[in-house]
């Protein structure tokens, strides 16, 4: 009963601010709800400092949420899936070698830069950790949330291949920088001589290489289903199953289960819907997945925002983390120029796509998953904290910019047929 209080009281929340946003505020719907759960939570616990007794009911019940489980195990899986059906596979495989190189290459780059400017910035504020916590939080906080990605570039209309390479790599980075942050919890955990180079390989080989492979295993089979039959109610019911069972069984195989969902998503996305639907099937498989996509948004940017009724943010964690916002934006900078420079030659990016592309990397749901699966026996609040800061910056101020910011450089698309203006092949 407790778990479906808890989901109660989250829908009711998303829906009365997914209201008031709509009604008054008409801000994009995730950043919106994110801002007015962190209205009502400051507002929260204000009245805590005040003695307000309910305050204390209000924060045990958040403080019972296990974000990272609720995240990475139960909602990230659909939001892949919803996300991976809409993307354009053909524009993708164009665009494979940047959207490779930032995903892999990017991510690492940035994970290394990352920890090792917090490493030398940390002591200047009386807060000296290890460097593997610096490498920790530099994996964490290095991959694009597809959450928020997806969300906010759908109403910046921005150029459409431009818009592939970054819904594209935040799709797949997320699947790279869980291994990397796996790796490296090992390594603070156990030591260094516990993680030898053929543990990390044999890690990333199964959790990377297996995930796709069982992607594509079950993302052709899903295909098959979906073409044998014309039902859409049966249809959209394999789908869903899909996404349950195919994350059971990554689990159980111990392989990424977001990357197996993101490619399972892309193959019944491309062949699945021109090959093996009808139109009626379509339309509903769509109307169903956006729905899903939207509830399930509404309800973790209204978590989100609550967690902060239980996080201890003092004005230090406030002010490292403004420098975290700039050494982050920094190592984003060099691990989108550096892989893109060595693919010049064969794909076209100028100054103005750069910038999109590092100002449209935003950070969410799963930065924060991540620092919280961190256990006490490590400097957990610290890095909860500037990753929290990090997150909800990226979130509202890159968030609500990006649009006005596509626009003022000229890549926005004009018109829904608008023709490509930035990144070509």
């Amino acid at each position: 009963m407790q778990l479906y209080n808890t989901f109660a009281i989250l829908l009711v929340l998303a829906a009365a601010f997914g209201y008031i946003n709509h009604r008054f505020l008409r801000l994009p719907s995730t950043i919106g709800l994110m801002i007015l759960a962190l209205v009502s939570s400051l507002i929260t616990v204000g009245l805590g400092h005040m003695g307000v007794e309910w305050v204390l009911a209000a924060s045990q019940l958040v403080r019972s949420i296990d974000f990272h489980t609720v995240l990475m195990q139960v909602m990230l899986s659909f939001l892949l899936f919803a996300g991976a059906i809409h993307v354009d596979v053909r524009a993708l495989g164009a665009q494979r070698l940047p959207v490779a190189a930032l995903a892999s290459v990017g991510t690492l780059l940035s994970t290394v830069i990352v920890a090792s400017i917090m490493y030398f910035i940390l002591p200047l504020f009386g807060l000296p950790i290890d460097y593997i916590y610096c490498l920790l939080f530099g994996a964490l906080i290095s991959p694009t949330d597809p959450i928020a990605v997806l969300g906010i570039l759908k109403e910046a209309r921005i150029d459409k291949s431009l818009e592939i390479n970054i819904v594209g790599e935040s799709l797949f980075n997320d699947g790279i920088a869980v291994v990397v942050f796996v790796s490296l919890f090992q390594i603070a955990r156990f030591g260094a001589g516990e993680a030898t180079a053929s543990v990390v390989g044999e890690l990333f080989l199964r959790e990377a290489v297996g995930g796709i492979l069982l992607g594509v295993a079950m993302g052709y089979a899903t295909f098959w289903a979906l073409r044998t039959i014309d039902h859409y109610q049966v249809e959209v019911l394999i789908t869903l199953a899909l996404v349950m069972g195919g994350t059971a069984l990554a689990t159980a195989l111990h392989t990424s289960g977001p990357l197996a969902i993101v490619v399972a998503g892309l193959i019944v996305g491309d062949k699945g819907r021109s090959l093996g639907m009808s139109d009626v099937t379509r339309e509903y498989l769509d109307k169903f997945w956006e729905i899903l996509d939207e509830i399930l948004n509404a309800v973790l940017f209204v978590l989100i925002g609550l967690e902060m009724l239980i996080l201890d943010i003092n004005r230090t964690i406030l002010v490292v983390g403004a420098v975290a916002i700039i050494v982050v934006l920094l190592a984003r900078v060099v691990s989108v120029s550096l892989p893109l420079s060595m693919l010049r030659s064969r794909f076209a990016f100028n100054r103005p796509n750069l910038r999109v592309l590092t100002w449209g990397g935003l950070r969410g749901g799963i930065s924060v998953a991540l620092a919280l699966s961190l256990p006490e026996t490590m400097p957990r609040d610290l890095i909860v904290g500037i990753t929290y800061v990090v997150v909800i910056f990226s979130i509202i101020v890159q968030g609500l910019t990006i649009g006005p910011l596509v626009k003022r450089l000229g890549l926005s698309t004009p018109a829904p047929e608008g023709e490509s203006v930035a990144a070509h092949h």
